[in-house]
């Protein structure tokens, strides 16, 4: 399972460590996407192919779906995992989710998210804020 939250850096050549503790359920080789709320999505090969085949089996007379399909397919790149535990993050991912020096790496159970650090901190910050009317409307689907 990937979960945490983990303070890194962006190196000059756009390389980020991963966290220790997630490497080895996350594998050598990964994919790389544009996530919501502009942060970067980082998925273990095998749950990739899993969320890539759900969405190829979309109905793509939907322009919504396709848009969405597009946005997060057509901004997917793989990346391997270096001997320190880095991955090179691709100058349009970068830009998209405004990645300064310092980020940070959440583990979110079956992926990662890679936020700017600042960014990071103000959505936390909002969202710990709502966190009982969210567990409130999680209750409400049975989800919680």
């Amino acid at each position: 399972m990937l979960i945490g939250e983990f303070q890194h850096t962006l190196d000059a050549k756009k390389r980020v460590a991963l966290p220790a503790k997630l490497r080895k359920e996350l594998g050598n080789n990964a994919v790389i996407t544009k996530g919501l709320d502009r942060c970067l999505y980082v998925y273990p090969i095998k749950e990739w192919e899993h969320i890539a085949e759900k969405l190829s089996n979309l109905p793509m007379g939907q322009a919504d779906t396709r848009r969405f399909v597009r946005f997060f397919l057509g901004g997917a790149a793989h990346v391997e995992m270096d001997a320190l535990g880095r991955v090179l993050i691709p100058e349009t991912l970068k830009e998209y989710a405004g990645l300064s020096e310092r980020v940070v790496v959440a583990g979110v159970h079956k992926y990662l998210e890679i936020w700017d650090a600042t960014r990071w901190d103000s959505y936390k910050s909002e969202i710990e804020k709502q966190a009982d009317v969210l567990a409130e409307k999680l209750g409400e689907i049975g989800a919680y």
